[in-house]
């Protein structure tokens, strides 16, 4: 099992834990996201991580072509 199918899973079982304790799945993903980021910020330095949340944010969208891809 590959690092991002670990991370995604853990994920699901977080979410359903959440969902069963009555949480807000809004709320509990960016609770989430919160802590994951904090995580981050004590072995990455601040550039870094901002480096890469900014190029996540700017690739959410799965439809998008990008220039540098090739058919």
């Amino acid at each position: 099992m590959s690092i991002h199918s670990w991370a995604e899973q853990r994920l699901h079982e977080l979410l359903i834990e959440a969902e069963a304790a009555g949480q807000d799945p809004q709320l509990a993903v960016r609770a989430l996201l919160s802590a994951v980021v904090q995580a981050n910020s004590q072995v990455r330095t601040q550039e870094d991580l901002g480096h890469e949340l900014h190029f996540l944010a700017d690739n959410l969208d799965e439809e998008r072509d990008y220039t540098f891809m090739r058919p």
